[in-house]
């Protein structure tokens, strides 16, 4: 077998596992299947919900999820898995607030920019 054809059957993997032909990091844009995994928003222990992350960023919005109730039952009644959701949502949200606003900050930027100079044009 020869390593182009190893290459592409780890690739394949790698696309099946993440379920998606171009997945991307939800937060950064990664886009390297190898990079990439499935981030369990409720945890993997109560919710089957996942959004595809880098590595590093799965590790960024994973660790606030340890700081999260434990349920009180086993297995979690509805309402615990619904409030471990949610908050594994807005850890998520939280985490993407920052990129918004930096990647907002980039459009208007170069528009500023460019009516400072045409204002100061004859």
């Amino acid at each position: 077998m020869t390593c182009n054809i190893k290459a592409e059957k780890r690739l394949a993997r790698a696309q099946e596992r993440l379920g998606t032909f171009s997945p991307r990091c939800i937060h950064c844009g990664e886009d390297h299947p190898h990079c990439l995994e499935k981030h369990h928003i409720g945890s993997s222990k109560h919710d089957e919900a996942t959004v595809i992350t880098c590595r590093n960023c799965h590790r960024k919005v994973s660790d606030p999820q340890k700081d999260h109730p434990k349920p009180n039952q086993s297995p979690a009644t509805p309402e615990e898995r619904i409030g471990l959701f949610l908050l594994g949502l807005a850890d998520l949200f939280a985490m993407l607030i920052g990129k918004l606003r930096e990647f907002g900050h980039s459009l208007l930027t170069p528009v500023a920019n460019r009516t400072t100079t045409t204002a100061g044009a004859p």
